[in-house]
């Protein structure tokens, strides 16, 4: 869902996000305890023992403790434990995309299915990801630390109508702009060659 959101809407999105503390996973350092039969597919929805997880306060639990290590597996980490799980493809789903301004000037916004929310920018940068067989793009943003979140399909598509081409060193990208940067989903002849 693409909401065109009013400086307010903006500010709510800024406060909840100064305001939403996650633990300091990347500052813990505990033991390998082994792997744990939990899996987070695609889509986001969470798996324990083959079972999906319903209670959202549970996976939001969950989800603010999960890392991304160096060996580029997924853990769940707490003071004292490291767990290995599962992870289909990213950690997070985009489920909806606000927008304040236009061009250049223009902010994205997006909410996880987990209720996080991230601001388009430097830190937290758009990138796509092209299927090697067919072609197909997947688009992330990165949430927190390295942890990215898949944009899904329908707010992708928002995406691509507000998208614009942009002249960058003598070649044309498609993109959009976010907090004064450019975000390229590739160069015009590679996107449409294909």
């Amino acid at each position: 869902m693409n909401s065109t959101g009013s400086g307010d809407g903006l500010n709510a999105i800024i406060k909840q996000i100064k305001d939403k503390k996650h633990p300091p996973v990347h500052l813990w350092n505990p033991e390998f305890c082994g792997d744990l039969d939990m899996r987070i597919a695609r889509d986001g929805t969470w798996y324990y023992l083959g079972s999906p997880i319903g209670r959202k306060p549970l996976v939001s639990l969950f989800s603010s403790v999960i890392r991304l290590d160096d060996d580029d597996k997924y853990y769940l980490v707490t003071p004292v434990e490291k767990i290995g799980i599962v992870v289909d493809d990213a950690p997070f789903v985009a489920v909806e995309m606000f927008r304040k301004g236009s061009g250049k000037n223009q902010i994205i916004s997006f909410r996880t299915h987990v209720d996080d929310f991230v601001i388009v920018n430097k830190e937290h940068p758009i990138r796509m990801d092209f299927d090697k067989n067919t072609g197909e793009p997947s688009p992330y943003v990165t949430v927190r630390a390295n942890l990215e979140a898949l944009i899904a399909r329908s707010v992708f598509y928002d995406m691509v109508e507000m998208a614009e081409e942009v002249e960058l060193d003598g070649v044309k990208y498609f993109g959009i702009w976010s907090s004064g940067q450019f975000f390229d989903f590739g160069s015009v002849d590679e996107i449409f060659d294909e």
